[in-house]
């Protein structure tokens, strides 16, 4: 079961990103799918999650109005959108997966049991 993050990158504040995840060796439609993010120093947060069927999110406060979560199951792949980044947003960025009911859309890490590598996503002048 794999996990593949891309679309980081250096953007000035402002700016926009969308970080894909794609997802292989299992099949997508049974998992939960999470963002999650850890910046230096800090602990690492969940910042969006999205149920099986994309039928329902969770946003951090942080966030919220800002980036926008989605999945292509088809595709076996997820999106984070990010608009209006800002200075704090930079963080290394990580997909992770859990296997739960159709409604489950929690952003607690402890409940993920599958993760990439993380992407680095840095915003700057």
């Amino acid at each position: 079961l794999q996990l593949v993050e891309s679309g980081g990158g250096l953007v000035q504040p402002g700016g926009s990103l969308r970080l894909s995840c794609a997802t292989s060796g299992f099949t997508l439609d049974y998992y939960a799918i999470g963002w999650f993010r850890q910046a230096p120093g800090k602990e690492r947060e969940g910042i969006a999650c999205i149920s099986r069927r994309g039928s329902s999110s969770n946003y951090a406060h942080s966030v919220k109005g800002r980036f926008t979560i989605s999945r292509d199951n088809a595709k076996n792949t997820v999106y984070l959108q990010m608009n209006s980044l800002k200075s704090e947003d930079t963080a290394v960025y990580y997909c992770a997966a859990v296997r739960r009911g159709s409604l489950f859309n929690l952003c607690v890490l402890r409940e993920y049991d599958y993760w990439g590598q993380g992407t680095q996503v840095t915003v700057s002048s």
